[in-house]
């Protein structure tokens, strides 16, 4: 068997509740999947650090288990302590390392071998529902990720909160691996070692282990507010950005293919109307931003029109996640294009027999 670099544990390892995200590595020596056993047997799946930099999951994980240390877990509860190695150095990912919030689908690397481990020994252990904590760098609200349209999900992710975001791609995370197998989400809970996100994080970790299970009927209609990713807007590799456009201003020189106000994220979860201008591109420059869908077409002609230096928005948006965090645009995107959702046409009453989300 391919050696994958990750340990199991029964217990809590001597030091975590201590232990620095920079010192993971040190203490566990790769990645780890650690079982506690509880007083309801089918565990909640807790998953943290899966990008190296993000570390608020840890900090829940250590302030929930020393609420623990003399008595008993409600639920059994399993934790996965991914990239440890990103981790050391503050990084969401070493350069050429793959995102391990991207190995959790198809793929035969041994990083996918290891998801696949971690979703077969969770499978077999009757997962009661999974959760993976992250943090974002630009200026958004706390919320919550879904990734079907199921009323067990929605009261997952409600409990977080009322803003819920529904997305089918990328189909390679955490949170899509796990929805075949149990109610999943992902919580945003802004960024790294917010006191705030992470007071919040403790209270949803606490309440979906104190959960016996998840009401069959449906959502209350002011319960939640539901929004659907249409668009991931990238930048293409070829073209340089900056987000330094006052400054730029004022010296009168343009340097960069793109440029972004330096207060760009404040558009982050608001109705942001057609024609505002999104950033400029630099005369004779043919930049633009690449704007995919779900189905891999890139749609950017639908959204965005040049207009001399300005790129205006063509129709209204609602931005997500907008970040001026280099490293992640160039790894990842610059932002997500978001509508709303009118969820309550989906609802529907459980049939009799369903005991789908019966869990003790």
């Amino acid at each position: 068997m391919v050696d994958l670099g990750f340990k199991v544990f029964h217990k809590v390892p001597d030091g975590l509740l201590d232990v620095e995200s920079t010192e993971l590595l040190d203490l566990l020596g790769g990645s780890a999947l650690i079982h506690l056993e509880g007083n309801r047997k089918d565990p909640l799946f807790v998953s943290v650090m899966l990008h190296g930099n993000e570390f608020t999951g840890l900090l829940v994980i250590q302030q929930i288990l020393r609420q623990y240390v003399d008595r008993q877990l409600p639920r059994s509860l399993s934790i996965f302590i991914g990239n440890v190695v990103a981790a050391k150095q503050k990084l969401r990912a070493l350069p050429g390392q793959p995102d391990y919030n991207r190995i959790w689908g198809y793929g035969d690397t041994p990083e996918h071998q290891m998801t696949h481990q971690i979703m077969e020994s969770m499978r077999e252990r009757n997962v009661f529902a999974a959760v993976d904590i992250h943090n974002n760098t630009g200026k958004n609200p706390h919320f919550a990720l879904i990734c079907r349209h199921e009323n067990i999900f929605y009261r997952l992710a409600t409990l977080f909160g009322r803003t819920v975001v529904y997305t089918i791609k990328p189909d390679t995370t955490s949170t899509w691996a796990m929805s075949d197998i149990c109610p999943a989400a992902t919580i945003e809970c802004g960024l790294p070692g917010d006191k705030r996100g992470v007071d919040h994080a403790v209270e949803f970790i606490n309440g979906c282990l104190h959960l016996s299970h998840f009401p069959e009927h449906p959502l209350p209609e002011h319960d939640m507010d539901l929004y659907h990713t249409v668009s991931i807007i990238k930048i293409p590799s070829r073209y340089s950005f900056s987000f330094n456009e006052k400054n730029t201003e004022v010296c009168n020189v343009i340097e960069s293919d793109l440029i972004f106000d330096e207060d760009l994220a404040m558009m982050n979860f608001s109705e942001v109307p057609a024609g505002t201008v999104f950033c400029r591109i630099k005369e004779g420059s043919d930049a633009f931003l690449e704007a995919w869908d779900e189905h891999g077409k890139d749609q950017s002609a639908k959204f965005f029109i040049r207009d001399g230096e300005k790129y205006r928005l063509k129709v209204p948006v609602m931005p997500a996640m907008l970040t001026d965090n280099e490293d992640v645009i160039r790894i990842d995107c610059l932002c997500y294009l978001m509508e709303r959702i009118d969820w309550k046409s989906m609802q529907h009453e459980p049939e009799a027999d369903d005991t789908s989300v019966q869990t003790s």
